[in-house]
C-alpha cells in the first residue's frame, strides 16, 4: 500500500513527518511524497529519503492512503480512485464537497469528529493543535501589547502585571492561562462548563463565575449553546472583566455551530486603548463582533486579532504532534496489512 500526502500552499503544517515515515515505512507502507513536502515546517526532502521515503517531482498514483493537515478541497480533486483522505476536513462547513468526494471513489476522514473516548486519545488531534494554539495566542498578543507583562518593582518605581482574560477554559484555554501565568500576568478565566472552574483554579487563576445553575458541557465534554437568560448575565460579567483587562484570549466554541458572539463591539470599546484581543474562533465566525478572519486590526486603539493559523505559526511543533496523532489513527485502520475501516473510531470519522 502507497502513502503520500497533498501540499496546501496556504498550510505550514504537515501531516507526515520525517519521523513517522520510519513507523510507516517499518508498517509496510511504501512512502512517496511530493517534493518539497515538509519544506514549511521545517523538513527537508533528505530527512524524508533518510527515513524511507521516495521524493517525487510528477504525479504520484496508486495512493491507498492522503495524509494532510489541511487540503484544499475540491469535488474534483484528482486522487486515487478508492483511496482514503484522512485530514482535518471542516466536516460541518464542506459537508456537500465531502459528500461528493465520497461518491466520486474518495473516502474522506475527518480527523476532528475523532470520538472523545479514552481509546482515542492518542489521535485526537484537535486537542494537540489546541495546546500550541493557546500557548502561541498568548505570545502573539504580548508581541503587539506595548506594555511589560509580569510585575516589575525597581528604583525608579513599580509596573503593575498585565491583566489577561481568557474566555473558554478547554484544552486551548488551559495552555493559554498556563502560558500568561508563566510570564507573570494576573490571569482570570471564564468558562460556561462547570467542571472548568476546578481546572482554572488549579493553574492559579481566578474564576470570572456567573450567577446560574446552568452546566454548559455536553455529554462528550464540549460546550453547549446556553439559555438567553444566562447569556445575558454573562454578558454582564464580560463586559465588566473586559473594561479591566490588557489582554483577552477568546477560544469559545461550539460543535458543529457558529461560534458563539461574546463580545461586543460596546464592548471592545469600553477597553483601554493598547489593550490585545486575540479571538481564535474566527473560522467559524468569532467570538468578538469586530474581529475579521485571518486579519489583525485595530478598534478604538485596542489591538483585535483574528488569524486562524496560530498553531501554523508553530509549524515544526505542531506537525510532529498532529504527525504522531495521525500514525496512531492510521496504525487501528490496518488489519492483516489491509485497511480495515469496522473500529468505531474510524467509523465516526468517515463521510459518507
Amino acid at each position: 500500500m502507497k502513502l503520500s500526502t497533498i501540499i496546501n500552499p496556504n498550510e505550514k503544517r504537515v501531516a507526515i513527518t520525517p519521523e513517522v515515515t520510519a513507523k510507516y515505512v517499518k508498517l509496510g507502507f511504501e512512502v512517496e511524497l511530493p517534493k518539497g513536502a515538509g519544506e514549511s515546517a521545517g523538513f527537508s526532502d533528505s530527512e524524508y529519503e533518510a527515513a524511507g521515503a521516495t521524493i517525487s517531482d510528477g504525479v504520484i498514483k496508486d495512493v491507498s492512503l492522503y495524509l494532510c493537515v489541511r487540503p484544499v478541497l475540491s469535488e474534483n480533486m484528482e486522487l486515487s480512485k478508492g483511496s482514503y483522505l484522512i485530514a482535518m476536513l471542516s466536516p460541518f462547513q464542506n459537508a456537500e464537497v465531502l459528500k461528493k468526494l465520497h461518491l466520486n471513489g474518495i473516502n474522506p476522514c475527518a480527523l476532528e469528529k475523532i470520538p472523545r473516548i479514552t481509546r482515542a486519545q492518542s489521535m485526537d488531534i484537535l486537542s494537540s493543535q489546541a495546546n500550541i494554539a493557546g500557548y502561541r495566542a498568548v505570545i502573539e498578543a504580548m508581541s503587539e501589547y506595548c506594555r511589560v507583562i509580569p510585575l516589575m518593582m525597581t528604583a525608579a518605581g513599580t509596573i503593575r502585571p498585565a491583566k489577561v482574560l481568557i474566555i473558554g477554559a478547554g484544552v486551548a484555554g488551559l495552555q493559554a492561562i498556563a502560558t500568561a501565568k508563566r510570564m507573570g500576568a494576573r490571569v482570570r478565566a471564564f468558562d460556561v462548563r462547570r467542571a472548568a472552574k476546578e481546572q482554572v483554579e488549579s493553574l492559579g487563576a481566578t474564576f470570572v463565575d456567573v450567577d446560574s445553575d446552568e452546566n454548559g458541557e455536553t455529554v462528550g465534554g464540549y460546550a453547549r449553546e446556553m439559555s438567553e437568560d444566562y447569556k445575558k448575565k454573562q454578558a454582564e460579567k464580560l463586559a465588566e472583566a473586559l473594561k479591566t483587562s490588557d489582554i483577552v484570549i477568546s477560544t469559545a466554541q461550539i460543535q458543529g455551530k457558529p461560534a458563539p458572539r461574546l463580545i461586543t463591539k460596546e464592548m471592545v470599546d469600553s477597553m483601554m486603548p493598547g489593550s490585545v484581543i486575540v479571538d481564535m474562533a474566527t473560522e467559524t465566525g468569532g467570538n468578538c463582533e469586530v474581529s475579521k478572519k485571518d486579519e489583525k486590526i485595530v478598534v478604538n486603539g485596542v489591538t483585535v486579532i483574528g488569524y486562524t493559523d496560530i498553531a501554523a505559526r508553530v509549524a515544526y511543533d505542531s506537525s510532529q504532534l498532529f504527525a504522531r496523532n495521525v500514525f496512531n489513527f492510521v496504525s487501528l485502520m490496518l488489519k492483516d496489512n489491509k485497511i480495515d475501516t469496522s473500529d468505531e473510531i474510524i467509523q465516526a470519522t468517515m463521510i459518507k
